[in-house]
């Protein structure tokens, strides 16, 4: 008999709970996100971390995995929390930091998400995954399923960039480029889950990508010693990471290892793409669809987040805000964290940079307050 799973799932939205048991894709009732609900959350006295492990792992008794369960990784996680003192001297800042979640496994922080959305679903009995990706997502769920023995589809726009498609096909997987955007891409890739019985792993149509994401925030609170950020600024796409995160710190601080007080999210996004900047200027609680996305931040062209409900959220609640650069901005802004700061940023990395600069100019942000930027993944991916 197989052990009972210690969580449920939640629907983000009607907030109708259901047992994880299976492979559980959105709410059947309204089709929004589902969350994972632990039954115990874990607490600072009675937790190990794991031991010496340095991997997203290392955080096991807060992801869906069991005792028995051996989880499916390349050793994700672990990234480096650098000081960015040039930088941050250059533009007015006394305490900025940059997570460089481009020395991933698979060069950026999809491989978190990834990793533990194809642990479950393995476990659960899948053999075969589809994606659609903007880049990114592509390669890591290849190199995962690679790495679980299962096959993989993915859909990806004829825009993505040369080295990421050559990564996707490099690691086994079935590609398909089409004209259009992540979109696009998506319906193509539920079609070929409802066909063929591939199951999905898009961007929180399973409840799981939001978990190995959830592990940015809880790395990041132990490497500053149980002691938020003011700020944190993060390139926003589909914005699963965001989500992740503010689910992190709300754990955190129910098991007792941080205080109330958390940091104020900023969300940023290219000015060719914004439809989160746009919902939060306005008041909405839902994203309108871009209409035609272009940038050449390819993680940031997603006209229509399904998780815009919930990142809207977070951003109001922490007192944070949105934010869109443009890509002159964004391109200038990560070369100078390659040049100044030896931090291979990818565009996305750039353009929390350039927000940076932006919300400190505005006075929204202060100089001496801590901020973290985040860098989702490596400059090299882009560069044909």
């Amino acid at each position: 008999m197989t052990p009972r799973l210690p969580w449920t799932l939640e629907c983000s939205a009607c907030g109708r709970s259901r047992t994880a048991d299976g492979l559980p894709g959105v709410c059947e009732v309204c089709g929004a996100p589902y969350l994972v609900r632990y039954e115990r959350v874990p607490r600072r006295d009675g937790t190990s971390l794991q031991g010496g492990a340095t991997s997203m792992w290392r955080y096991r008794e807060w992801l869906p995995v069991r005792a028995d369960e051996t989880e499916i990784s390349l050793g994700e996680g672990g990234t480096a929390l650098l000081p960015v003192r040039r930088v941050g001297a250059r533009y007015g800042f006394t305490d900025l930091w940059v997570k460089d979640e481009g020395t991933n496994p698979t060069g950026s922080f999809k491989a978190r998400g990834l990793a533990a959305a194809v642990t479950r679903a393995v476990s659960a009995g899948a053999r075969r995954f589809v994606l659609p990706t903007a880049g990114n997502a592509g390669v890591a769920l290849a190199a995962y399923s690679a790495r679980a023995g299962v096959a993989a589809k993915v859909y990806a726009p004829k825009s993505t960039p040369p080295t990421i498609v050559s990564q996707i096909r490099s690691y086994g997987a079935e590609l398909v480029l089409l004209d259009g955007h992540i979109g696009d891409c998506g319906q193509a890739a539920r079609r070929e889950a409802t066909e063929t019985g591939a199951v999905d792993l898009s961007t929180l149509r399973e409840p799981y990508r939001i978990e190995g994401k959830k592990t940015l925030g809880l790395e990041l609170a132990e490497q500053l010693g149980w002691i938020l950020p003011d700020v944190i600024i993060y390139p926003t796409g589909g914005g699963t990471g965001l989500i992740g995160m503010w689910k992190a710190f709300e754990e955190l601080c129910q098991g007792g290892w941080v205080g109330a007080k958390r940091p104020r999210m900023f969300t940023v996004q290219a000015e060719g793409c914004a439809p989160v900047v746009l919902a939060f200027a306005s008041g909405a609680e839902r994203c309108t669809p871009w209409p035609d996305p272009k940038t050449v931040a390819a993680g940031l062209r997603v006209p229509g987040p399904l998780g815009d409900r919930l990142m809207l959220r977070a951003l109001r609640e922490s007192g944070g805000g949105a934010v869109a650069v443009s890509d002159e901005a964004l391109t200038k802004a990560a070369r100078e964290l390659q040049t100044l700061e030896g931090i291979d940023a990818a565009p996305e990395g750039g353009a929390a940079l350039a927000a940076a600069r932006a919300l400190l100019a505005q006075g929204t942000i202060g100089a001496g307050e801590k901020v973290v930027l985040f860098n989702t993944g490596a400059g090299w991916l882009y560069r044909a």
